[in-house]
């Protein structure tokens, strides 16, 4: 791919141990290097992700059966609140852009950092002051938030709980998210290497780009949608609040604005990773490199549009309904697109069965039946029937987690070697994804079986017939859980007992791979020129060709 031979420092070191830089704690915490705010990153999403799993596992013992199990109502509403902005906000949005995006994108193009790394410092700064707010919340007077991680009114403005610390917490957490978006949209424009032009990019680059692009677009909405919740909440004006005057349909519109191409924000860079380690694993030219990338633009302006397919029930007219479900319908076609090209460049591939490309199977087709059911969302009829069940909470999840939680296990088992100059077990990490798609689908596809029989979602209670889904969906937690674990504790024992990563574990063909692993400090010492196109396998498909 590239002029550039492979970067090699002495002594083999890698940017950890780099001389002439802060040692500790405090040469993370002020570093401006890319790569150590990507793990920086990385660990303290990591403890968001496990204290929003507990609080999920704690959700689903309480609905292993009718009534009180473990703990009371109002606790129960505390737990999934804090489930979900943890999960959200702290973990799902972030996720694959902030760990992933910051390590790797300057490498991917050829760049010795961001455009900004100062700025990119200030956003894991403002992120972890968001997240730690959001957590302080419980302890105060009051207890924390019970609203839900949707903040809906008049209920977020009647509640006497700690609304306003979660409130400020997500405010800050829009500001770290526009200003990683305005470094990457930065940074690509202007940082790339000699002969990388646009449609030489690495399409996971297009996925941040069109991330991106949500991020700094998208996310100032949301951000003036919950100030005027604390205004409304501190100073008793009517904005939202029917009973002085306002309007909750209008905070309901606000925020899904941002919060629909919020799951865009979630979703595109999984779909990037997808991408990426496909062609690796399969040996073969991704299949329609164009039409992938302008799918990710297409679907970052599409889903853009669409946020009141939300809304099917508070009353808006029959036009805007149909006008809404038709580009619901209309924004699944860039997404079907990426997984015709996917399927296409498996066909007659060379297939690896390394643990990245499982994780990735599975999140083809869990991502597959969260963009069915999504379009089962998008048909009026079928919606009214099942909005606000326990149907839109299992669509969800096999969107968000499903999707992007499984691109982001591959990310980490792909990229691990290049990141920590370590190769991990692949036995553990095999069972790792075996039990945590066994689990994923146990838990979650009950709930659309919940759903369409007419179980409402959030609620602390159900009625004795609905039990059963439930003992399944519980135990399907539990497996999941456990999966997880084996996961991370296979990569943890890894990092220190590994065997030493090569420059190329894969054969990939991008330009990551061309430097030692971990890579050093800025990355290249020459910037690269860029002279093909990033999945050139030709030589293994001629060979395929020769001997069918």
């Amino acid at each position: 791919m590239t002029q550039a031979a492979a970067h090699t420092l002495p002594g083999g070191r890698g940017f950890y141990d780099e001389p002439g830089r802060h040692t500790g704690i405090r040469g993370w915490i002020f570093s401006t290097d890319h790569k150590r705010i990507g793990l920086l990153y990385l660990g303290s999403m990591s403890v968001f992700f496990l204290t929003a799993l507990t609080l999920g596992v704690l959700m689903r013992l309480e609905m292993l059966s009718p009534g009180k199990t473990i703990v009371e109502p109002q606790t129960y509403n505390t737990f999934f609140t804090l489930h979900g902005i943890m999960m959200i906000f702290l973990f799902i949005i972030p996720g694959l852009p902030a760990v992933f995006g910051n390590f790797l994108l300057p490498i991917m193009i050829g760049a010795k950092d961001v455009f900004f790394p100062r700025l990119n410092l200030l956003s894991w700064w403002l992120f972890m002051i968001g997240g730690l707010l959001a957590l302080a919340s419980v302890f105060f007077p009051g207890g924390a938030a019970d609203t839900g991680w949707t903040f809906y009114v008049p209920y977020s403005v009647r509640t006497s709980t700690n609304v306003l610390p979660a409130l400020i917490a997500a405010f800050i957490l829009g500001f770290s998210s526009i200003l990683t978006g305005l470094n990457f949209v930065t940074t690509i424009h202007r940082m790339r290497a000699p002969g990388m032009d646009w449609f030489r990019m690495p399409l996971f680059v297009w996925s941040l780009y069109a991330t991106a692009w949500i991020q700094i677009l998208a996310t100032p909405i949301v951000g003036i949608t919950l100030l005027l919740v604390a205004v409304e909440r501190m100073f008793g004006v009517g904005i939202f609040d029917p009973a002085l005057g306002g309007d909750p349909v209008l905070f309901q519109h606000l925020f899904w604005i941002y919060s629909h191409p919020a799951v865009y924000i979630m979703v595109l860079p999984g779909l990037g990773v997808v991408s990426e380690i496909l062609p690796v694993f399969a040996r073969r030219t991704i299949f329609g490199y164009k039409f992938i990338a302008y799918s990710s633009l297409a679907i970052a302006f599409l889903g853009s549009l669409v946020w009141a397919h939300h809304m099917f029930t508070v009353g808006m007219s029959n036009t805007g309904m149909f006008v809404f479900s038709l580009l619901t319908f209309l924004v699944s076609i860039p997404s079907a697109i990426k997984v015709f090209n996917w399927i296409a460049t498996l066909y007659k591939g060379s297939i690896a069965l390394e643990p990245p490309l499982l994780f990735i199977l599975s999140f083809i087709i869990q991502f597959s039946i969260g963009g069915f059911t999504g379009l089962m969302l998008g048909a009026l009829a079928v919606n009214i029937h099942v909005q606000d069940t326990y149907f839109v909470v299992g669509h969800f999840h096999y969107v968000m987690f499903g999707g992007t939680g499984f691109g982001l296990f591959a990310a980490m088992h792909y990229w691990f070697p290049k990141m920590f100059g370590r190769m991990y077990k692949k036995g553990p990490a095999v069972v790792a994804w075996a039990l945590t798609t066994l689990g994923f689908n146990m838990l979650y596809f009950p709930f659309l079986i919940l759903g369409y029989m007419g179980m409402p979602r959030r609620y602390y209670d159900y009625l004795p017939e609905y039990q059963s889904v439930h003992v399944v969906a519980t135990v399907g937690s539990w497996v999941l859980a456990l999966g997880v674990i084996i996961l991370i504790v296979n990569l943890l024992v890894s990092l220190r007992r590994g065997a030493i990563a090569p420059a190329n574990p894969w054969g990939g063909k991008t330009l990551e791979w061309t430097v030692p692993s971990p890579p050093p400090m800025e990355n290249f010492d020459t910037i690269p020129t860029v002279t093909t196109g990033p999945y050139d396998y030709s030589e293994y498909e001629q060979r395929s060709a020769e001997h069918p």
